[in-house]
């Protein structure tokens, strides 16, 4: 079952393969900021469906990630990063964060929430 997300205006929309089994809630100060919950792809099963010259993209520190937003109504609606789950960036498998609470029709209600100490572990 694939699944669609679009910003709150519409104008940035993408869609996913599967639905997450589960999220991600970091702390971390730009997470905490932004708010979103994050659910992991591989950019395989991630299809954006809007123009790419309509979404906005912010980069931080050694601009290892890009962080994208809406460019009309500011929502942050995905992430672009290497894997980092064994601690260093892995460049060879690059995953995309979907902000999870832009699925349309989706109960992100049912799905588990793993929380992040990215604050003080990064």
């Amino acid at each position: 079952m694939s699944l669609k997300g679009r910003c709150h205006c519409g104008a940035t929309q993408f869609a996913v393969e599967t639905p997450p089994a589960d999220v991600t809630s970091c702390n971390c100060s730009f997470c905490s900021k932004r708010g979103g919950l994050w659910a992991y792809y591989t950019p395989k099963t991630f299809k954006l469906l809007t123009a790419r010259d309509r979404v906005s993209t912010y980069q931080w520190g050694h601009y290892v990630g890009q962080h994208h937003h809406c460019a009309i109504c500011g929502c942050g609606t995905y992430s672009e990063f290497p894997d980092f789950s064994t601690g260093q960036p892995d460049f060879d498998n690059p995953r995309v964060s979907v902000n999870a609470r832009l699925f349309e029709d989706f109960d992100l209600g049912a799905v588990p929430v793993k929380y992040i100490n990215g604050r003080d572990d990064w």
